[in-house]
């Protein structure tokens, strides 16, 4: 039984290498111009389409004046740079008001009250979307910062393929040790489980992948589906908005952001425990079965060999198992720029905890308790996507 379970394993683990070699080699990457695009920092910013950048922003104080200073000096000037105060209770506001004070194509926005079925960062998104002039819109956080040719590239590739929605998933800055085991554990469910052109290619809404921390809309496209309104009430409201869009026919792209949008999303275990609690039972949409299939799959395949490689019999399946595992590991943090070391040798240990943390999604998601930002978050509306 074990050994039939190691082949199985060794076929799972195939096609994962296979998708993080092809990505590697092939993923649409922000840094990049597409191929043979205008070249927009060469042409009047009058003849440019106008972007909208949208920051909604609640207690950002450590973060916001980071993220103001690499967007004013984006190469790219045909732009507005939004801001949302989510009722902040810390100095945020009066950062941003700094910037303002010297770059003229900064406002501030105070956000109103959350309106009933409405969850905290789509309410934001939906004031920001409402305030814009842009006919580009891109979304980003509060603690993201960006290379100067960010929203350059990203209107060409919006452009050159006509899309209606481009997402790019940012190089995640790490420190601690709990950030390192878990974060590029998030990446590597993207970049060895979907290539990442079928999100292009692709009409099947199953093949759908977004990340909020960076994402741009052709306006039309994004009034087309009803906007922030359409997920007002959903947790993982990036890939939702990517399924809808491909419901109604519209283009999308999934990229790499790296070299191109930096986050540090988390700085302590508490804070990778709650926010990776509040997402990971969301990605496959509440659905239960789905949910353990998927936690199984990850504890055979990337747990399993490491303690069956001590039995004499398994040994050699067992070996090829957390080669390839490794090997797998070792693309993905060359080419997206993961923590080396953490990631190819303590990889079982990574995979241990974010099982954990899923675990714990799943609890809290049935208990109806999880909380976010001090505000708590209504689960079931959450759950109900009609």
């Amino acid at each position: 039984m074990i050994t039939v379970i190691l082949y199985m394993v060794l076929a799972v683990l195939t096609v994962f290498l296979a998708i993080a070699i092809y990505n590697a080699f092939t993923a649409p990457m922000l840094r990049k111009q597409p191929p043979n695009a205008q070249n927009l920092d060469a042409t009047s910013p009058f003849l440019l389409p106008r972007v909208s950048v949208l920051i909604p922003a609640r207690n950002e104080e450590q973060n916001i004046g980071n993220c103001l200073t690499a967007l004013v000096e984006q190469s790219y000037k045909n732009l507005e740079i939004l801001v949302l105060n989510d009722h902040s209770t810390d100095g945020t506001a009066g950062i941003v008001q700094e910037f303002m004070r010297q770059h003229t194509n900064i406002k501030l926005l105070n956000g109103i009250t959350i309106p009933p079925n409405w969850l905290g960062k789509t309410w934001a998104c939906q004031q920001l979307s409402s305030a814009a002039t842009g006919d580009v819109l891109i979304f980003t956080d509060a603690d993201n910062t960006h290379a100067p040719n960010a929203v350059a590239n990203s209107v060409a590739w919006l452009m050159k393929y006509q899309l209606g929605m481009l997402s790019a998933f940012p190089q995640q800055q790490t420190v601690s040790m709990t950030e390192q085991l878990v974060v590029p554990v998030m990446d590597m469910f993207v970049y060895a489980g979907l290539p990442l052109w079928l999100t292009y290619k692709s009409e099947h809404t199953s093949l759908s992948a977004a990340n909020g921390q960076w994402i741009a809309f052709n306006k039309d496209a994004y009034t087309l589906i009803g906007g922030h309104v359409t997920v007002r009430n959903q947790i993982v409201e990036d890939v939702e908005l990517a399924r809808i869009m491909k419901q109604r026919g519209i283009k999308i792209l999934t990229m790499t952001g790296t070299e191109a949008v930096f986050c540090r999303m988390y700085h302590s275990f508490d804070e990778v425990w709650a926010g990776f609690t509040k997402n990971i039972f969301g990605l496959v949409r509440y659905n239960s079965e789905s949910f353990f299939a998927l936690m199984g799959l990850l504890f055979f395949v990337c747990i399993v060999p490491y303690f069956t490689v001590w039995f004499e019999s398994f040994r050699w399946l067992s070996l090829a198992a957390i080669v390839m595992n490794m090997l797998m590991r070792l693309i993905l943090s060359l080419k997206f720029k993961h923590p080396l070391l953490t990631s190819v040798f303590l990889h079982p240990a990574g995979m241990a905890l974010t099982i954990a943390i899923g675990i714990n999604s799943y609890i809290q998601v049935q208990r109806g308790t999880i909380q976010w930002k001090d505000r708590d978050i209504d689960i079931k509306a959450a759950m109900n996507r009609e």
